[in-house]
């Protein structure tokens, strides 16, 4: 997310992952590069799945928000839509034969036909759009806050919702891109390198993977290019992360330190 309000929220939220990881300790993992893809340097990567052997991502920034179809080998775009210059793409997952995508702050949801990008309907919610990914009966978005709400694929609208917290109780804020992974949730943390695994019936938080180093050094000027994006592969158990505007997208595998 590109927020004014950048330095002060990313001061908190490094005292409240370190606060979070003292506990938790035993529960931080980290990762082995399987194979390194090329990505987009342009794309400033607000969602990203994997279906039917295609890269899909959602890209943001006004002017520059887009759905795309990739080539996972070569990062090609194989098919695209362009939002309106005035929408601020987020979050974006699959439900079925759709794809369904959130904005940053325009209360307003697309659904667009997964195999042509025909865009067949909208949809309206409270707050800010993140991160969006789904179950096998709802789909669950994050708002930039500590909650994931629960939402009916149907109407959209909220079924319960969840507060993520560690063991002890400290709450989880600027939960970003979600990805949900056998049975849990994951969730890139807005500027940190770090990926929480959430309960999805309790919240609590379950650990952590510490992508500490993944970001490419080209990127360490800017700010704004930080971690966001996981997708993975259930037929094959393959797990992808890349970041905003990283020119590489990695296939990873988790491991105890």
């Amino acid at each position: 997310m590109f927020r004014l309000r950048h330095f002060l929220l990313a001061f908190l939220l490094a005292i409240a992952i370190a606060g979070a990881a003292k506990p938790l300790g035993s529960q931080i993992q980290g990762y082995e590069i399987v194979h390194t893809y090329p990505h987009d340097p342009r794309a400033f990567t607000q969602g990203l799945l994997y279906v039917d052997g295609h890269l899909y991502e959602s890209t943001g920034l006004r002017g520059q928000s887009s759905i795309r179809m990739l080539d996972l080998n070569t990062g090609r775009v194989l098919q695209r839509y362009d939002l309106p210059a005035d929408y601020f793409g987020e979050g974006l997952t699959d439900w079925g034969s759709t794809l369904v995508q959130l904005t940053w702050q325009a209360h307003k949801g697309f659904v667009y036909d997964r195999f042509s990008f025909a865009l067949l309907r909208t949809f309206s919610y409270a707050g800010e759009g993140w991160g969006l990914t789904h179950d096998d009966k709802q789909l669950i978005m994050s708002d930039g806050t500590s909650y994931l709400r629960f939402l009916d694929p149907k109407s959209f609208r909220e079924t319960r919702r969840i507060h993520v917290t560690t063991e002890n109780g400290q709450e989880i804020p600027d939960l970003n891109e979600l990805e949900y992974v056998r049975g849990e949730i994951y969730a890139n943390i807005w500027h940190s390198d770090r990926i929480a695994r959430i309960s999805p019936k309790t919240g609590k938080l379950l650990g952590w993977i510490d992508l500490n180093g993944s970001r490419d050094p080209s990127t360490a000027a800017n700010p704004d290019a930080v971690l966001n994006g996981i997708a993975y592969d259930a037929k094959e158990n393959r797990l992808f992360v890349t970041g905003k505007l990283w020119p590489k997208l990695y296939e990873i595998k988790v491991v105890s330190h």
